[in-house]
């Protein structure tokens, strides 16, 4: 089934006020329970790649390794988790970087890419776009070329694209 035959919005559940007043969270668990609208997710969001000989695919932990491993999967590459501060074994590089209301760390192996390598960044959601420009600029640093951003869903609202603007960026669903 494809994303033309299923509409993957009815998939995805809309929470008010969670975490925090004020707040309209996106819940993709319904969409993960359906076996036909994640394979037309996964479908989705490497579309617009599957003719740019992508050699790996780098997420963020935690809702970005379900699709970015089966985005990678799906295109034939390696897959790249990106990881919070201290949570991988080996020689690491790291970049910090600006929340709402303090810094964040995150990390990757050192060797996780070759040199100039090929790769596709995925993630479920783009919101401001801080989390994602950190993981950009960590697999640059390692030697990788970021050949494009694919998400899920963006929230168009917080503009979000705009610090990911250097970068190729499909998003499936925006609201």
């Amino acid at each position: 089934m494809t994303t033309e035959q299923i509409n993957l919005e009815e998939y995805i559940r809309s929470i008010p006020d969670w975490p925090k007043p004020k707040i309209l969270f996106r819940d993709i668990t319904p969409l993960l329970a359906a076996p036909k609208a994640f394979a037309a997710a996964i479908d989705a969001l490497c579309t617009d790649f599957t003719e740019t000989d992508i050699e790996y695919v780098a997420a963020v932990e935690a809702r970005g390794f379900i699709f970015g491993a089966a985005v990678a999967r799906k295109l034939n590459a390696g897959f790249v988790p990106i990881r919070k501060k201290s949570k991988l074994p080996f020689k690491t590089q790291s970049v910090t970087y600006d929340l709402e209301y303090g810094t964040d760390t995150l990390e990757v192996h050192t060797d996780a890419v070759k040199k100039r390598a090929k790769v596709l960044m995925v993630d479920d959601l783009l919101a401001t776009g801080g989390t994602m420009a950190a993981a950009c600029k960590l697999i640059e640093k390692i030697g990788g070329q970021i050949i494009g951003i694919s998400f899920l869903i963006e929230l168009s609202e917080l503009a979000g694209r705009e610090k990911l603007s250097g970068y190729k960026i499909k998003s499936v669903i925006s609201y």
